[in-house]
Formats: C-alpha cells, sequence, structure tokens
C-alpha cells in the first residue's frame, strides 16, 4: 500500500503482472479454496460473453489474432479447438451487428478502426445505467439517463444527489446519482474531485447547460474588455493595484493553460489576446480539464432539513409552478407549502409572500452565531468584517443553510468565512485569510499564497 517491499526500497511490479497477473494469481487461490470449476461453468461464462455489450476476454483474444484489424486469415486461429473458434465467430457476428466489425465475401471478417475503445465506451454506458438503477432499487423498471454537457440539447437540471461513487480512483474522478425535479434520474461524471468537495446525500445541485468559468476567467474576461481585448500582468496590476504578484500569477497561468490548448494566443510583449467569447471557450476548457460537469450546489442541506430552518433556505426562492407531481418534485412541493406555513407562523413573510425586507440578512447572521456558538473548545469566535484578516489551520467544512463555511482555527479563537472546494486540498494546514467587500481572499501559510 506504501509502494515499498519489506526492505523499504520502492516496490517495482511489472505490467504484465497487474493486468493479467492479479488475475491469474486470485484464480488460482479461489481455485484452492473452493475446488476447480466444472467445463460447464466456464462453457456458461465463455457463452454469455459473446452477446456481452462491453469488452470481454473473447475480445482480447479477438485482438491477438488479428492482423492489423483484419482476421482473413488470422494467425494462430487454426491452434483453437472447434469450441472456441464456434465462441469468436459468434462473437464477430455480434460485433458486427454493433457496427464494429464487417463482413467480407469469404467469410472472413474485419474489424472497424477504433472498435475497441467503442465497445469499451459502450460497457461504461451500461456500468452507469446499473449504478443508476443499483442508487434507486425501487423495483420500477425505470433506468435513468447519462448526462453529457455536450450534447447540443443539454440543459441546466435541478436534482437532489442520492448517493455518489468513484468513477476512476486513480485520477480522484467520481460520479453523481440524482433525481431531478420532473423525476428523471441521471448519472452524472464530476471530473476529477478533491472527496471533501463532492455534494453530500440529499443535498439540492444545478448542472448547467454548458460547463461554468472560473472566478479568475470572468476576471480576466472583465481587464481584457476594458483593455481592447488584451490582458497582461501589467494591466491586471493597473486594475487592481491591491492585487498581489501570486494571486495575478495564477491568472497568468491560467491563460498560458489555455494557450497551450489552443483557446487564446500570446504576442511577443507577453500580452494575451482575449476574444469576446473568452467565457465560452474557458468552459470548454475546464470541462475537457476534468473530464466531467461542475455542478454548482444550491443547498448543502436537504429540503426536509430546510423546512423549520431559522435561516434562508433553497427552498424559500423555488417556483412552485415549476415542480411536478413526481419524485423529488413532488416531495419539494410538499417542503415548499410546510416551509411557507412555518415562515406564516413565524410572521417572517411579507404581503408579496415573500421574506420581509432585511429579514433574509438577519437570519443568514443569527444563523452563523448559532453555528459559532455549537463549536466547543476552540476558542472564541472571530466575525471577520471588511479588511480583517486571520492566520490559522482549515479544520473542516461547515455545511449551514445560507452555505458551506470553512472552519479556521488558531490558539485562542477561530472564524467561519464561506468555503471554496480549493481549500479541500490544504485541509489541515495553515491558511490566511482577509475578508474584503463582496467576499474574501485566501492563501497558503503566513506570507504567500496561490490564491486571493
Amino acid at each position: 500500500m506504501r509502494g515499498k517491499d519489506q526492505l523499504g526500497r520502492d516496490l517495482i511490479i511489472a505490467r504484465d503482472y497487474l493486468t493479467e497477473g492479479l488475475r491469474t494469481r486470485a484464480s488460482a487461490i479461489v481455485t484452492d479454496e473452493l475446488g476447480p470449476r466444472r467445463d460447464l461453468e466456464i462453457a456458461r461464462a465463455q457463452e454469455r460473453d459473446v452477446t456481452a455489450g462491453r469488452l470481454t476476454r473473447l475480445d482480447a483474444r479477438i485482438e491477438r489474432l488479428a492482423r492489423d484489424g483484419d482476421l482473413t486469415r488470422p494467425y494462430g486461429m487454426e491452434k483453437l479447438s472447434r469450441f472456441d473458434r464456434a465462441l469468436i465467430q459468434r462473437r464477430l457476428e455480434h460485433l458486427r451487428g454493433m457496427g464494429l466489425a464487417s463482413a467480407r465475401g469469404d467469410g472472413a471478417f474485419a474489424l472497424e478502426e477504433g472498435w475497441k475503445e467503442r465497445l469499451q465506451a459502450i460497457g461504461r454506458e451500461g456500468d452507469r445505467i446499473r449504478e443508476i438503477a443499483a442508487a434507486f432499487n425501487t423495483g420500477d423498471g425505470l433506468s435513468g439517463r447519462v448526462y453529457d454537457p455536450a450534447h447540443e440539447q443539454a440543459r441546466t437540471i435541478v436534482g437532489r444527489v442520492v448517493t455518489d461513487g468513484p468513477e476512476d480512483e486513480l485520477r480522484n474522478r467520481r460520479y453523481l446519482i440524482l433525481e431531478a425535479l420532473d423525476g428523471e434520474r441521471w448519472h452524472v461524471s464530476l471530473g476529477e474531485t478533491l472527496p471533501g468537495a463532492v455534494p453530500p446525500k440529499g443535498s439540492v445541485v444545478v448542472l448547467p447547460s454548458v460547463g461554468q468559468p472560473r472566478a479568475s476567467d470572468r476576471t480576466i474576461a472583465r481587464i481584457a474588455a476594458l483593455n481592447c481585448g488584451m490582458f497582461s500582468d501589467a494591466l491586471h496590476e493597473a486594475f487592481d493595484p491591491a492585487s498581489r504578484p501570486d494571486y495575478r500569477l495564477a491568472h497568468i497561468r491560467r491563460l498560458e493553460a489555455m494557450r497551450r490548448a489552443g483557446f487564446v494566443t500570446r504576442d511577443s510583449d507577453g500580452r494575451f489576446a482575449i476574444g469576446a467569447d473568452y467565457l465560452d471557450k474557458a468552459a470548454r476548457f475546464e470541462a475537457a480539464r476534468t473530464g466531467g460537469v461542475r455542478v454548482e450546489v444550491k443547498s448543502w442541506l436537504s429540503v426536509e432539513a430546510q423546512i423549520e430552518r431559522r435561516a434562508p433556505v433553497w427552498l424559500d426562492a423555488v417556483d412552485r409552478e415549476s415542480l411536478t407531481g413526481k419524485g423529488f418534485g413532488r416531495e419539494t412541493a410538499s417542503a415548499l407549502s410546510a416551509r411557507r406555513a412555518f415562515l406564516e407562523r413565524e410572521g417572517w413573510l411579507g404581503e408579496d409572500g415573500q421574506l420581509k425586507s432585511g429579514m433574509r440578512d438577519r437570519l443568514a447572521a443569527e444563523e452563523l452565531k448559532s453555528a459559532a456558538d455549537g463549536i466547543r473548545g476552540k476558542g472564541a469566535f472571530l466575525k471577520l468584517e471588511d479588511g480583517m484578516s486571520i492566520s490559522g489551520v482549515y479544520e473542516r467544512p461547515v455545511d449551514l443553510a445560507q452555505g458551506r463555511f470553512a472552519l479556521v482555527t488558531r490558539s485562542k479563537e477561530f472564524t467561519l468565512v464561506p468555503w471554496r472546494p480549493e481549500l479541500e486540498r490544504y485541509r489541515g494546514a495553515e491558511i490566511s485569510v482577509k475578508a474584503r467587500a463582496g467576499g474574501i481572499d485566501w492563501s497558503v501559510g503566513r506570507a504567500r499564497g496561490i490564491g486571493r
């Protein structure tokens, strides 16, 4: 697990052992414990591979037998048993029906270009549908759909998180299973995501119809719009004289990454040409970089937990006419009615049916104070006002109705500041936080950092 052998040296494992040897060794261990498989069991397993909608061991054998995708005279075919030849022939017929192979007049087959990758994609699609079915386990026969933000008909979806799981553990890629307001079920690939940044079960999220640019992209676009479509470190400093060099450097690095991907250009003076469609390009770049969808969390709390919450909640802004009588939409409508009844009992609703003027800010302040009072053993609560700063250890996130906050502590006091996903990389590390109008700036350590 540590990548070391018994002598403390780097553990080196041959590639073939990782791809085939582990499976073979596990098979040998199970055989020793349970005894050898019967020929009939083996034959039935091979029969299932013939029509499987995924990459199988039969496909691996076909790939080894083929030469440049041509199975006219596959080497070694004559060495196979009649049963194995029949299996491969039937598998090729199935691949032809899937459009992954073509038959020739002499009874031979040719594999289509990219057949293996397409078969792997089909297998992943099937896995995702099964993950949706397992998450709901209702037996109603509804299978769900896979969300593809690149599809031309992709739309904005509001839904509840049913569960999450690993999609590629080596790359920290995860998926969400959602139930939308219209009752539709979705499998959503998040791409590379830090474990602490995954929305919890029951939270309410929005899937944008297109990718979302970063906050730094909006800053770049705003500065470029004021400078005839150009951006540079000097222009950034002139726009925001209080910005730190490392903060501006992060924007330059972002543009360098996009330049390498072909989205922007840079002249000999180090200035970047930013087009009017820069934010759209940044959204596409971000989606391609992470390999998934960037979801927006509307509420870290479930709709049930929002009903009698003495704080501004997502339900307060929901339009009842947008809700359906299915699944999560039906439950949201019921929770909305209960929430309105609670607000009326408390006397917080105005004549227009909305929260009274100033009530949202008051409730938010009271919720933050209540959350701080519930944190024990961390010293006194320090509420950061504009211009104030604190250096301390980021311990964990705190989920409130108004949003997620980061708990930052030092020897005799602590504070709660708006949370960002990037903070999860530095959980347990010392960070510096400074309050500014409209948000916070943060950096790693006391003196230098990567963000603002």
